[in-house]
């Protein structure tokens, strides 16, 4: 981000004109990012000060090389970002970033490119640097993420102990340029095999030439008795944790093997090589300077790019666009093979054809039965509304007599903790859902997702976003549902107690509550433990529109509490007390987040941690699975980030939890009236029925 406002910043020192002579950088994405990056991007004659822009060195950068010799303009040369996207650019998705140079192309090893010097010439000393490059390595390999990200994390790479030869696409200029020609790839095969003799070789085929845009050097014909060829779309971190040495013209998955650990043997001039992390064989006498991992990860990944964010159509830093890459690739993984949908009541499912369909449409099943059949048809996951599951659901015989589902893939959904302005059940959709393959956040009678995510060590940087997260979230009063409230009454003094009513046939009250199951005992026992302290009770917001059961008569609420508050803000509510006592209710953990003491007399997910004072009985399983002691910040990442996914409401691509908070704080949503209502239904009940007319 540093290198892109310097980049900017030299183009005040004459005109901001950047005229370009094709379509991919007058439209689009590219166009928006190079506008931002402060260039007024037109098309026709330069004139004195202004500047020429071409795409790296592609064949139609001529065009533009030429208008600059002719008139004496600037030349900038343009090119992807190194974590670009989750599918490669020829298959028309944009860019998460820029390369913007006015020197030449990192790729080009004749003369020094602004990256070069930022390498040669920045002190890359900074504390806070460094930190942040060694967080962004680990990221990267913890969340699997790489230049394009349509590799499958589930695919087997080869058994330990190989080499790794790397092939790229025939004709790029990052050959090219790098001092490297065919023949080059030919004698990097040669010198593999000769340097070890014993060892298997495997030839990684680029990700463009196995998707049959574009050639490579190698193929079937290279294949011998030790060496073969991996065209399968594995993980590149996988594939260079087994590897023992790596061989690399130009790639990028040559800088990718030096933040994994291995010092791989380079036969051309990319911007990577000749800073004593690598064996040149080719090497470029002038860069001379030793640097470290971090070093170069800083200063290729941090400082030289211009990064932007789609969500908020504005430049960023590199871990905006992590986030943003993280989300967009989770949801390609999970969505990509499509899905056979149970348990979606009529008004959800379009809301959840957004989200889920994005890649294949859903396939909306009536009941148990077909839904088993049609993702055996279909070869697809299932995924079922965690309240509606029904038991044992896949298993032989228990669906329908004989009826097997060998493999079948589950994922439960239910709404996420940021969830909308407004009720479910007054129909407005969700902006988070979570999605889980074990078993679901509100039942402790079984493993689920979340729960291994919070006894997991966290990655790197993990602690710090969620500390980030909670601060807008608090600053901006955030809760579950976001809505309208009625101003507080004054409280009576003393030691405040707030008791959260809940719905009282909710699944969390069913799986989760001990000898406590109503509001009624709620209060009852907070008060026994509280005999002099003032409790504020607070219905729950769908008992109190009379949608879910749960509802205290008034009197008998009166008695057993000093204070009822109907529609009252619950963050107010939580500032103003100095407790929480609850079964298993959300607002436990809102409070929780916001540094309040909470009392469980249920196991709801945030309690058995030791952040929170269990009266409950915990089971078991419970006792032995959550032996971890993670920091509120470890369990807020877990809950908020790691384990939802979230839409975003304006462009509707998939987000990270920070963009829906700003949503939540700023944005404008539609209040769901009658009508609301009536097209919510008619929607759902047509996205059952796509298929009709797709």
């Amino acid at each position: 981000m540093a290198a892109a406002n310097d980049i900017a910043a030299a183009g005040d020192q004459g005109s901001r004109r950047l005229f370009v002579y094709s379509g991919g950088l007058a439209r689009g994405r590219i166009r928006r990012i190079l506008t931002l990056a402060g260039h007024e991007v037109r098309l026709g004659w330069p004139g004195a000060g202004d500047h020429v822009g071409v795409w790296g060195h592609s064949p139609l950068a001529k065009r533009g090389e030429a208008v600059a010799a002719r008139t004496g303009a600037g030349l900038i040369r343009i090119e992807d970002g190194f974590l670009r996207s989750l599918r490669p650019g020829r298959t028309g998705e944009p860019p998460l970033g820029l390369l913007i140079d006015r020197l030449r192309m990192h790729f080009d090893g004749t003369a020094p490119s602004s990256l070069e010097r930022l390498l040669a010439t920045h002190p890359l000393d900074d504390s806070a640097l460094l930190q942040r490059a060694y967080d962004g390595i680990a990221r990267l390999v913890a969340l699997d993420l790489s230049k394009y990200n349509i590799h499958q994390a589930e695919l087997s790479v080869p058994d330990p102990g190989f080499v790794l030869v790397v092939d790229q696409v025939r004709g790029d200029a990052s050959i090219r340029h790098s001092a490297a020609t065919d023949t080059t790839f030919r004698e990097m095969l040669v010198f593999a095999q000769a340097e070890h003799p014993r060892a298997r070789i495997v030839i990684k085929t680029h990700p463009e030439t196995a998707m049959g845009l574009r050639p490579g050097h190698y193929g079937t014909a290279d294949v011998s008795g030790r060496v073969t060829l991996l065209s399968a779309p594995v993980s590149p971190w996988k594939l260079l944790q087994g590897a023992i040495a790596v061989y690399s013209v130009s790639s990028h998955l040559g800088f990718e093997a030096v933040l994994a650990g291995h010092r791989p043997r380079i036969f051309g001039q990319p911007f990577y090589a000749g800073w004593g992390l690598t064996d040149d064989e080719n090497p470029v006498p002038r860069r001379r300077r030793k640097l470290t991992r971090n070093q170069l990860f800083a200063a290729a990944m941090l400082l030289y790019p211009t990064w932007y964010d789609p969500c908020r159509d504005t430049l960023c830093p590199f871990e905006a666009v992590l986030d943003q890459l993280e989300a967009m690739t989770r949801a390609w993984r999970e969505d990509r093979r499509g899905h056979v949908a149970l348990g979606m009541r009529l008004w959800k499912r379009g809301p959840l054809q957004q989200v889920f369909g994005r890649e294949k449409r859903l396939i909306f099943a009536r009941t148990p039965t077909q839904a088993v059949r049609l993702a055996a048809r279909h070869d697809r996951p299932l995924l079922v509304w965690a309240g509606l599951e029904p038991p044992g659901l896949g298993a032989p015989g228990l669906v329908a007599p004989g009826l097997a589902a060998p493999g079948l893939h589950i994922r439960r959904v239910e709404d996420g903790f940021l969830r909308s302005r407004g009720l479910g059940a007054a129909l407005v959709p969700p902006l988070s859902l979570v999605t889980d393959d074990l078993g679901i956040y509100y039942d402790p009678t079984r493993d689920s997702r979340l729960e291994r995510l919070i006894a997991a060590p966290p990655v790197a940087g993990a602690e710090r976003r969620a500390e980030k997260l909670l601060a807008r979230i608090t600053a901006a009063r955030l809760t579950k549902y976001n809505l309208p409230t009625k101003a507080m009454p004054p409280l009576p003094p003393g030691h405040r107690i707030l008791v959260p009513g809940q719905v009282e046939d909710d699944a969390s009250i069913r799986l989760g509550a001990d000898v406590v199951r109503t509001n009624r005992d709620l209060l009852r026992a907070t008060r026994a433990a509280n005999p002099q302290a003032v409790l504020l009770y607070k219905p729950h917001p769908d008992v109190e529109a009379g949608l879910r059961p749960g509802a205290i008569p008034a009197d008998e609420a009166a008695m057993l509490s000093d204070l009822v508050l109907p529609d009252a803000d619950p963050v107010a509510l939580i500032e103003a007390c100095d407790e929480v006592w609850t079964m298993t209710s959300l607002l436990g953990f809102e409070a929780l987040i916001r540094g309040k003491a909470v009392t469980c007399l249920g196991t709801p997910f945030y309690a058995g941690w030791g952040l929170t004072r269990d009266l409950g009985q915990l089971a078991p399983r419970i006792l032995a699975q959550r032996r971890a002691r993670p920091s509120l910040f470890a369990l807020a990442h877990a809950s908020l980030i790691a384990y939802p996914r979230y839409q975003d409401p304006v462009t509707g691509l998939p987000c990270p939890a920070e963009v829906i908070a700003e949503r939540l704080a700023v944005g404008r949503f539609a209040h769901p009236g009658p009508l609301n209502r009536s097209l919510a239904k008619l929607q759902g009940l047509l996205a059952s029925h796509a298929h009709w007319w797709r």
